[in-house]
Formats: C-alpha cells, structure tokens, sequence
C-alpha cells in the first residue's frame, strides 16, 4: 500500500490554553519534491512555546500559521530523495518542516545533522533549543566571570542549558523552576548554585533577593509577569535582562500588563533586551561547534521527554506550559 503522509493542520485559533480542537488531523498523498528540493520523512518534531504565538493572528517576527495550513515546527528526519546536489537520499536534516510524517523543502532551508549526533539531540543542546541559550545568554546577556545569573524557567529546555553556560563562564548561577524535583536536579545535577520553588516561594522579590544577595548582573527571562518584576526589583548596577520569552502570559484572554519595576532599568543603569534565535543564522556553525564540545564532554546535560506519536501532538502542547514535563518535549513522529 501507498504510504500517505499524516499531517495535523490548525484549525482555529485558541482562546487561552491550546485544545484538541484546534487542530485537524488529515492523510494526503505523499509530496513530489521539485527541482532544488528534498522530500523528507521527518523523525522527531521538537514542540516549543512559540508555538503558541505562532497560533495567534498578530504581528510578530514572524507570520502566523493560516488556517487550514500545516503546524509550523521544527523536526529532524530523513532525506529520501533529493533533487538537491547537496543532498543525498540517506542524509539527516534538520528544518521547520511542520506537524507532518513527510515534508518537502528546498535545500537552502534545511540543515545537515551529523551521523554522530542523535536525531533528538538535533532539537535539543545541539538544535535550536541550544542555540538560542546561547546567542542569548552570550551575545544579549553578555556574563563576565563572577557574576550572578538568575535564569527563570531554569528546568525547561533552554533555561537548563543557559544556566549550565553561565556556570562555565564562571559566573554564580541561581534558577526558578516550578517543583522540588526540578529545583534538586539544577542544584544536584546541572551545578546551580541556588534553586527555588516559584511557587511555594512567597514574595518572589524577598526570594530572589536573598538566593542573589549582590544583585541580579544577568536575568535570562523566559516567564515574563511577577518573575520579571520581582528580578527587576533586584538588578546590580548595569545589569543586562535577556527577553527570551514570557510563557506566563502567552495563554492570556486579555492584554497582560507590562513590568511596574521598569524603572529599575534606570536607576541601576540596567538594559532589557529581546532577541531572536534566527537573526544569528550566520554563526549558527561556530555555536554548534562549542555546544558539541561540552555536550561531548559531559559540560552539558540534559533531559528530553518523548510523546510517540504525530497524532498525539496537540495533547501534548499544553504540557509546556502547565509544566508537566522533564526537560524537552519531543515528538516521535
């Protein structure tokens, strides 16, 4: 029999946490690749919190996802064949080749993934997830040896890989995570210096104040709300804060509300600065290059969580922002 490539489609746009019924499953026929382009069968698919954003009709870096059209998201799979001279059927490629068991692609937009290097560690240290912890924490926060970095969502995927970055640019490191559990494995695993329990911390500013007794020099944000205005109430003078992400409030119904401690930025002479992963594209092979170097060396680890299945995708979503979950979630497609 034919094989007939699955494929989970958007199909409304969700009102507050992501359900099952913004999402359609379909099965078509497999695609054709043209001149310069590579089908491939995709492996694992990586699920992250912009995908979220990416949901919702509004301007940002990048356009939303139409409706009707296939889930944007990043995956690792296999060339099966290649109209691309760069490209031999067999070759592992990393792309943002979407919610679906088979993708075609120019070859301009896909990245070659080393036999070496485990398909699921492609989406993880040695994928984007690595990536962006480091242009973010390296380029945007730019630590010096000695400082405090204070990494909020420091169990999740990125913020576990900034920490241990930091840590090995000799900086003092302190993470919030959302259990015990996960605060044990950042003190006990990845060499955290300090770890605490959002939610069971009380008066985040009091918390962060007393686990970062010298001041904030380096925030790495990736929650946004009370975690950014209890940081900011505790910033050294000339502090950097990293804008990686704000997942507390990507599942709002009404318009959340900025930081009411912004002034800080001013009296510490401090800077707050977004970024985005893609607009380092040029230097994503020297970064690659360190991050296996660590990861090698055992500098880096890691958790990654996998769901088997495509069609159990949209199930798994809101894992990643209820925080029920180890590390990266991944797809097995």
């Amino acid at each position: 029999m034919e094989p007939t490539n699955l494929q989970i489609l958007l199909a409304a746009r969700p009102e507050g946490l992501p359900k099952a019924s913004d999402f359609e499953v379909v099965h078509n026929p497999l695609p054709v690749p043209k001149v310069g382009e590579v089908l491939v069968e995709n492996l694992y698919l990586s699920l992250d919190p912009a995908m979220r954003g990416w949901m919702t009709d509004r301007p940002s870096y990048i356009p939303p996802v139409g409706l009707g059209e296939v889930m944007r998201g990043l995956t690792v799979g296999t060339v099966l064949e290649s109209n691309d001279p760069g490209f031999a059927a067999g070759d592992r490629v990393s792309g943002v080749l979407g919610w679906q068991r088979y993708a075609t692609a120019a070859g301009s937009e896909l990245h070659k993934v080393p036999a070496a290097v485990p398909p699921t560690l492609a989406l993880g240290p040695l994928g984007m997830t690595g990536l962006t912890a480091y242009f973010g924490l390296l380029d945007v926060g730019e630590p010096m040896e000695g400082d405090t970095v204070l990494v909020s969502g420091a169990a999740g995927a990125v913020g576990s890989v900034v920490g241990q970055i930091a840590k090995l640019r000799g900086c003092r490191v302190v993470g919030s995570a959302g259990t015990d559990e996960k605060c044990r494995w950042l003190r006990e695993e990845l060499g955290f210096d300090e770890a605490f329990n959002y939610k069971t911390a009380g008066d985040l500013g009091k918390t962060i104040g007393e686990t970062c007794p010298r001041g904030v020099n380096v925030y790495f944000d990736n929650v946004g709300g009370d975690m950014l205005d209890a940081a900011l109430r505790n910033l050294a003078r000339g502090a950097r804060v990293v804008i990686c992400g704000a997942i507390s409030g990507y599942n709002a119904t009404e318009p959340v509300p900025g930081p009411a401690n912004y002034l800080a930025l001013l009296v510490q002479r401090a800077r707050m600065e977004g970024f985005i992963v893609f607009d380092y594209a040029a230097r994503y092979a020297q970064a690659l290059a360190e991050l296996g170097k660590w990861v090698a060396e055992g500098k880096i680890r890691y958790r990654e969580e996998i769901v088997e299945g495509l069609e159990n995708a949209p199930a798994a979503l809101p894992r990643l922002f209820t925080g029920d979950k180890r590390g990266k979630l991944i797809v097995k497609v």
